[in-house]
Protein backbone atom coordinates (compact mmCIF):
# COMPACT_ATOMS: atom_id res chain seq x y z
CA UNK A 1 0.00 0.00 0.00
CA UNK A 2 1.50 3.33 -0.68
CA UNK A 3 1.32 6.60 1.02
CA UNK A 4 -0.66 8.28 -1.25
CA UNK A 5 -3.74 5.27 -0.56
CA UNK A 6 -3.79 6.54 2.79
CA UNK A 7 -5.44 10.18 1.99
CA UNK A 8 -8.61 10.97 1.93
CA UNK A 9 -10.80 11.79 -1.17
CA UNK A 10 -11.58 15.32 -2.14
CA UNK A 11 -15.29 16.10 -1.84
CA UNK A 12 -16.68 18.23 -4.25
CA UNK A 13 -18.37 21.82 -2.79
CA UNK A 14 -20.66 23.67 -4.47
CA UNK A 15 -19.14 26.82 -5.26
CA UNK A 16 -21.87 28.43 -3.85
CA UNK A 17 -21.90 26.92 -0.52
CA UNK A 18 -17.84 28.08 -0.47
CA UNK A 19 -18.90 31.59 -0.72
CA UNK A 20 -21.41 31.54 1.81
CA UNK A 21 -20.62 33.63 4.79
CA UNK A 22 -17.04 32.52 3.97
CA UNK A 23 -17.17 30.51 7.11
CA UNK A 24 -15.67 27.01 7.87
CA UNK A 25 -19.14 26.59 9.41
CA UNK A 26 -20.25 26.86 6.19
CA UNK A 27 -17.94 24.49 4.55
CA UNK A 28 -17.81 22.11 7.44
CA UNK A 29 -21.86 21.98 6.95
CA UNK A 30 -21.35 21.69 2.70
CA UNK A 31 -19.00 18.93 3.33
CA UNK A 32 -21.30 17.40 5.68
CA UNK A 33 -24.52 17.85 3.52
CA UNK A 34 -22.92 16.24 0.77
CA UNK A 35 -21.27 13.66 2.61
CA UNK A 36 -24.49 12.07 3.71
CA UNK A 37 -27.34 13.07 1.56
CA UNK A 38 -27.93 9.15 0.78
CA UNK A 39 -28.25 7.62 3.85
CA UNK A 40 -32.06 8.22 4.24
CA UNK A 41 -31.76 9.07 8.07
CA UNK A 42 -32.33 12.84 8.27
CA UNK A 43 -35.97 14.15 8.32
CA UNK A 44 -36.48 17.81 9.37
CA UNK A 45 -39.04 18.71 11.48
CA UNK A 46 -41.77 20.45 9.52
CA UNK A 47 -42.79 23.95 10.57
CA UNK A 48 -46.51 24.03 9.60
CA UNK A 49 -48.88 20.83 9.76
CA UNK A 50 -47.47 18.41 6.96
CA UNK A 51 -48.98 14.79 5.98
CA UNK A 52 -46.30 12.32 6.59
CA UNK A 53 -45.33 10.24 3.88
CA UNK A 54 -44.74 7.36 6.36
CA UNK A 55 -48.21 7.41 7.58
CA UNK A 56 -50.67 7.61 4.27
CA UNK A 57 -52.96 4.88 4.13
CA UNK A 58 -52.47 4.11 8.19
CA UNK A 59 -55.03 3.35 9.74
CA UNK A 60 -53.92 3.42 13.84
CA UNK A 61 -50.98 4.57 14.74
CA UNK A 62 -49.42 5.07 17.82
CA UNK A 63 -46.63 7.72 19.39
CA UNK A 64 -44.51 6.85 22.35
CA UNK A 65 -42.80 9.65 23.87
CA UNK A 66 -39.80 9.42 25.90
CA UNK A 67 -38.81 9.79 30.07
CA UNK A 68 -36.07 8.14 31.66
CA UNK A 69 -35.98 4.59 33.63
CA UNK A 70 -39.02 5.80 35.51
CA UNK A 71 -41.00 6.35 32.23
CA UNK A 72 -39.63 3.21 30.30
CA UNK A 73 -41.06 1.41 33.87
CA UNK A 74 -44.52 3.61 33.48
CA UNK A 75 -44.86 2.01 30.18
CA UNK A 76 -44.50 -2.12 31.64
CA UNK A 77 -47.26 -1.33 33.91
CA UNK A 78 -49.47 0.47 31.51
CA UNK A 79 -49.01 -2.09 28.29
CA UNK A 80 -49.12 -4.72 30.89
CA UNK A 81 -52.73 -3.66 31.92
CA UNK A 82 -53.49 -3.13 28.48
CA UNK A 83 -52.75 -6.45 27.38
CA UNK A 84 -54.42 -8.20 30.47
CA UNK A 85 -57.53 -5.88 29.08
CA UNK A 86 -57.71 -6.64 25.89
CA UNK A 87 -55.49 -4.76 23.91
CA UNK A 88 -54.43 -5.82 20.89
CA UNK A 89 -50.79 -4.12 19.32
CA UNK A 90 -51.67 -6.43 16.16
CA UNK A 91 -54.24 -3.62 14.82
CA UNK A 92 -51.50 -0.86 15.30
CA UNK A 93 -49.74 -0.15 11.80
CA UNK A 94 -47.58 2.28 12.86
CA UNK A 95 -45.47 3.37 16.41
CA UNK A 96 -43.31 5.83 16.69
CA UNK A 97 -40.87 5.71 19.95
CA UNK A 98 -38.86 7.98 21.13
CA UNK A 99 -36.14 6.80 23.88
CA UNK A 100 -38.14 5.12 27.01
CA UNK A 101 -41.03 5.16 23.89
CA UNK A 102 -38.50 3.51 21.67
CA UNK A 103 -37.14 0.22 24.08
CA UNK A 104 -41.51 -0.11 24.82
CA UNK A 105 -42.54 0.17 21.23
CA UNK A 106 -40.19 -1.69 19.64
CA UNK A 107 -40.16 -4.67 22.41
CA UNK A 108 -43.89 -4.62 21.82
CA UNK A 109 -43.58 -5.36 18.23
CA UNK A 110 -40.96 -7.27 18.46
CA UNK A 111 -43.26 -9.53 21.08
CA UNK A 112 -40.76 -9.14 23.30
CA UNK A 113 -42.66 -6.95 25.64
CA UNK A 114 -42.93 -9.62 28.80
CA UNK A 115 -39.61 -10.06 28.68
CA UNK A 116 -39.04 -6.37 29.21
CA UNK A 117 -41.36 -5.96 31.59
CA UNK A 118 -40.15 -8.98 34.11
CA UNK A 119 -36.95 -7.31 33.91
CA UNK A 120 -38.63 -3.94 34.94
CA UNK A 121 -40.52 -6.49 37.80
CA UNK A 122 -36.93 -7.62 38.94
CA UNK A 123 -35.41 -4.12 38.92
CA UNK A 124 -38.10 -2.72 40.68
CA UNK A 125 -37.38 -5.36 43.43
CA UNK A 126 -33.71 -4.53 43.49
CA UNK A 127 -32.84 -1.22 41.89
CA UNK A 128 -29.39 -1.31 43.31
CA UNK A 129 -28.64 -3.88 40.30
CA UNK A 130 -30.03 -1.89 38.06
CA UNK A 131 -27.57 1.05 38.94
CA UNK A 132 -24.75 -1.24 38.25
CA UNK A 133 -25.76 -2.41 34.97
CA UNK A 134 -26.71 1.99 34.11
CA UNK A 135 -24.04 3.41 36.25
CA UNK A 136 -25.58 7.30 35.59
CA UNK A 137 -24.85 9.09 39.13
CA UNK A 138 -21.65 10.90 39.95
CA UNK A 139 -21.31 12.71 36.93
CA UNK A 140 -17.82 14.30 35.76
CA UNK A 141 -17.39 17.42 34.87
CA UNK A 142 -17.58 17.05 30.81
CA UNK A 143 -21.17 14.66 31.66
CA UNK A 144 -22.09 17.99 33.76
CA UNK A 145 -21.42 20.44 30.80
CA UNK A 146 -23.43 18.70 28.42
CA UNK A 147 -26.22 17.76 31.11
CA UNK A 148 -26.34 21.91 32.08
CA UNK A 149 -26.43 23.15 28.54
CA UNK A 150 -29.38 20.42 27.72
CA UNK A 151 -30.86 22.02 30.44
CA UNK A 152 -29.93 26.04 30.10
CA UNK A 153 -30.96 26.59 26.13
CA UNK A 154 -34.34 28.11 25.83
CA UNK A 155 -35.51 26.97 22.15
CA UNK A 156 -35.19 24.43 19.97
CA UNK A 157 -33.29 25.91 16.71
CA UNK A 158 -30.81 23.39 14.82
CA UNK A 159 -28.12 25.94 16.65
CA UNK A 160 -29.62 24.66 19.70
CA UNK A 161 -29.57 21.30 19.03
CA UNK A 162 -25.77 21.39 17.24
CA UNK A 163 -24.86 22.94 20.79
CA UNK A 164 -26.06 20.58 23.06
CA UNK A 165 -24.89 17.94 20.50
CA UNK A 166 -21.57 18.93 20.58
CA UNK A 167 -21.43 18.62 24.06
CA UNK A 168 -22.91 15.49 24.34
CA UNK A 169 -19.82 14.28 21.96
CA UNK A 170 -17.40 15.76 24.28
CA UNK A 171 -18.79 13.97 27.03
CA UNK A 172 -16.84 11.00 28.78
CA UNK A 173 -20.10 8.90 30.20
CA UNK A 174 -19.41 5.23 31.48
CA UNK A 175 -21.88 4.21 29.69
CA UNK A 176 -21.27 4.19 25.57
CA UNK A 177 -20.19 2.40 22.76
CA UNK A 178 -21.65 -0.90 22.07
CA UNK A 179 -22.23 -0.89 25.82
CA UNK A 180 -25.80 1.37 24.57
CA UNK A 181 -26.58 -1.16 22.29
CA UNK A 182 -26.05 -4.37 24.89
CA UNK A 183 -28.11 -2.58 27.44
CA UNK A 184 -30.55 -2.36 24.72
CA UNK A 185 -30.62 -5.58 24.08
CA UNK A 186 -30.83 -6.94 27.40
CA UNK A 187 -33.74 -5.11 28.58
CA UNK A 188 -35.63 -5.45 25.41
CA UNK A 189 -34.69 -8.52 24.12
CA UNK A 190 -34.14 -6.58 20.39
CA UNK A 191 -32.43 -7.79 17.65
CA UNK A 192 -28.73 -7.02 17.53
CA UNK A 193 -28.51 -7.99 13.90
CA UNK A 194 -32.06 -6.80 11.69
CA UNK A 195 -35.10 -4.85 12.04
CA UNK A 196 -38.04 -7.31 12.18
CA UNK A 197 -40.61 -4.91 13.45
CA UNK A 198 -41.37 -3.26 9.89
CA UNK A 199 -44.01 -1.42 11.72
CA UNK A 200 -41.91 0.17 13.93
CA UNK A 201 -39.92 3.95 13.80
CA UNK A 202 -37.46 5.52 16.29
CA UNK A 203 -35.88 8.90 16.69
CA UNK A 204 -33.00 10.35 17.51
CA UNK A 205 -30.74 13.25 16.66
CA UNK A 206 -27.50 13.80 14.92
CA UNK A 207 -24.85 15.47 17.56
CA UNK A 208 -22.74 16.61 14.95
CA UNK A 209 -25.55 18.76 12.57
CA UNK A 210 -28.17 18.61 14.81
CA UNK A 211 -30.86 17.23 12.13
CA UNK A 212 -33.69 14.88 13.52
CA UNK A 213 -33.08 11.49 12.32
CA UNK A 214 -35.62 8.62 11.81
CA UNK A 215 -34.93 5.29 11.64
CA UNK A 216 -37.15 2.55 10.00
CA UNK A 217 -36.81 -0.87 8.80
CA UNK A 218 -35.81 0.06 4.93
CA UNK A 219 -33.36 2.92 5.64
CA UNK A 220 -31.63 0.50 9.14
CA UNK A 221 -30.87 -2.34 6.20
CA UNK A 222 -29.56 0.41 4.14
CA UNK A 223 -26.98 1.60 6.78
CA UNK A 224 -26.81 -1.61 8.55
CA UNK A 225 -28.60 -0.03 11.87
CA UNK A 226 -30.31 -3.14 14.32
CA UNK A 227 -33.37 -2.45 16.51
CA UNK A 228 -31.70 -2.62 20.00
CA UNK A 229 -29.36 -0.31 18.60
CA UNK A 230 -31.49 2.28 17.03
CA UNK A 231 -33.32 1.87 20.36
CA UNK A 232 -30.34 2.50 22.34
CA UNK A 233 -29.41 5.88 20.51
CA UNK A 234 -32.67 7.29 20.74
CA UNK A 235 -32.41 6.78 24.39
CA UNK A 236 -28.94 8.22 24.33
CA UNK A 237 -29.53 11.22 26.57
CA UNK A 238 -26.55 13.98 27.01
CA UNK A 239 -23.92 13.76 29.27
CA UNK A 240 -25.63 10.56 30.39
CA UNK A 241 -25.72 7.47 28.13
CA UNK A 242 -23.75 7.58 24.33
CA UNK A 243 -23.63 9.08 21.96
CA UNK A 244 -24.33 6.22 19.80
CA UNK A 245 -23.77 5.62 16.15
CA UNK A 246 -26.48 5.14 13.48
CA UNK A 247 -24.81 4.59 10.57
CA UNK A 248 -21.77 7.18 10.72
CA UNK A 249 -23.64 9.30 12.49
CA UNK A 250 -23.14 9.91 16.33
CA UNK A 251 -26.45 10.43 17.64
CA UNK A 252 -28.05 11.42 21.04
CA UNK A 253 -31.86 11.28 22.11
CA UNK A 254 -34.84 11.79 20.12
CA UNK A 255 -36.51 13.86 23.03
CA UNK A 256 -33.47 16.56 22.43
CA UNK A 257 -35.70 18.10 19.47
CA UNK A 258 -37.72 21.04 18.60
CA UNK A 259 -40.51 18.14 18.51
CA UNK A 260 -41.52 16.78 21.80
CA UNK A 261 -43.23 13.27 20.71
CA UNK A 262 -42.49 13.72 16.80
CA UNK A 263 -46.42 13.50 16.25
CA UNK A 264 -45.37 14.64 12.83
CA UNK A 265 -44.09 11.74 11.39
CA UNK A 266 -47.45 10.18 11.79
CA UNK A 267 -49.51 13.09 10.40
CA UNK A 268 -52.10 11.76 8.04
CA UNK A 269 -52.42 8.22 9.55
CA UNK A 270 -56.56 8.63 10.16
CA UNK A 271 -55.94 7.75 14.03
CA UNK A 272 -53.14 8.20 16.26
CA UNK A 273 -52.69 7.33 19.91
CA UNK A 274 -50.51 9.88 22.00
CA UNK A 275 -48.23 9.19 25.08
CA UNK A 276 -45.90 11.38 26.80
CA UNK A 277 -44.91 11.52 30.18
CA UNK A 278 -45.99 14.92 30.56
CA UNK A 279 -47.20 17.99 28.56
CA UNK A 280 -43.90 18.92 27.31
CA UNK A 281 -43.54 22.15 30.05
CA UNK A 282 -44.24 20.88 33.37
CA UNK A 283 -43.06 18.16 35.66
CA UNK A 284 -40.29 16.40 35.52
CA UNK A 285 -38.54 16.89 31.99
CA UNK A 286 -35.28 15.78 30.48
CA UNK A 287 -34.58 18.96 28.58
CA UNK A 288 -34.82 22.64 28.96
CA UNK A 289 -35.93 22.47 25.50
CA UNK A 290 -39.14 24.14 25.51
CA UNK A 291 -42.73 22.03 24.40
CA UNK A 292 -46.15 21.88 23.88
CA UNK A 293 -48.11 18.65 23.39
CA UNK A 294 -51.13 20.29 22.88
CA UNK A 295 -49.97 22.17 20.24
CA UNK A 296 -48.15 19.43 18.28
CA UNK A 297 -52.10 17.62 19.32
CA UNK A 298 -53.41 20.72 17.42
CA UNK A 299 -50.90 20.50 14.44
CA UNK A 300 -51.41 17.18 13.85
CA UNK A 301 -55.24 16.99 13.91
CA UNK A 302 -55.12 19.57 11.30
CA UNK A 303 -53.60 17.00 8.75
CA UNK A 304 -56.82 15.01 9.06
CA UNK A 305 -55.61 13.14 11.43
CA UNK A 306 -57.88 11.97 15.13
CA UNK A 307 -55.99 11.76 17.94
CA UNK A 308 -56.41 10.94 21.65
CA UNK A 309 -53.54 12.10 23.93
CA UNK A 310 -52.29 10.49 27.45
CA UNK A 311 -50.43 11.99 29.42
CA UNK A 312 -48.87 9.69 32.30
CA UNK A 313 -47.75 12.30 34.61
CA UNK A 314 -45.06 12.00 37.16
CA UNK A 315 -45.14 12.98 41.28
CA UNK A 316 -43.51 15.99 42.24
CA UNK A 317 -39.80 16.22 41.93
CA UNK A 318 -39.33 12.32 40.79
CA UNK A 319 -36.10 11.86 39.12
CA UNK A 320 -36.53 10.29 36.05
CA UNK A 321 -33.13 8.16 36.35
CA UNK A 322 -33.80 6.84 40.06
CA UNK A 323 -33.69 2.94 39.33
CA UNK A 324 -35.87 3.13 43.23
CA UNK A 325 -38.58 4.84 40.82
CA UNK A 326 -38.87 1.50 39.48
CA UNK A 327 -41.36 0.20 41.49
CA UNK A 328 -43.88 2.59 41.75
CA UNK A 329 -43.70 3.27 38.07
CA UNK A 330 -44.44 0.10 37.75
CA UNK A 331 -47.34 0.92 39.38
CA UNK A 332 -48.77 4.05 38.40
CA UNK A 333 -48.59 2.38 34.59
CA UNK A 334 -50.84 -0.42 35.25
CA UNK A 335 -53.45 1.53 37.69
CA UNK A 336 -53.56 4.09 34.81
CA UNK A 337 -54.36 1.25 31.98
CA UNK A 338 -57.10 0.62 34.10
CA UNK A 339 -58.71 4.38 33.30
CA UNK A 340 -57.59 4.55 30.17
CA UNK A 341 -58.04 0.78 28.52
CA UNK A 342 -61.72 1.59 28.08
CA UNK A 343 -61.27 5.14 25.98
CA UNK A 344 -58.51 3.45 23.66
CA UNK A 345 -60.87 0.62 22.95
CA UNK A 346 -63.89 2.99 22.33
CA UNK A 347 -61.14 5.36 20.15
CA UNK A 348 -59.70 2.00 17.80
CA UNK A 349 -63.06 1.51 16.95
Amino acid sequence: MTGAALLPVAVQVPAQARAQSGGADALAAAISRKLFADDGLARPVPDSPTVSDLARGIDRAMVLGGGGEYYVAWYCGFFHGLLHLGFDPNVIGMVVGTSAGAYMGSSLLSGHFQRMRREFDFFGRFPGLFARMAPVASPNASQKRAQEINFAVKDGSPETIRAIGHAALAADNKVNGSAVERLAWLLTGDSRTGWPAARMFTTANDCYTGERLVVHQSVAKRNGIPLAHAAGASSSLPGVIGPTLLGQRFCMDGGISKTWAHTDLVAGAKRALVITLTNGYEGSLLSGIPHDIDKEMAALEATGTKGMLIIAGTPPGVNLLDPKQIAPALRAGHDRAKVEAPKIRQFWA
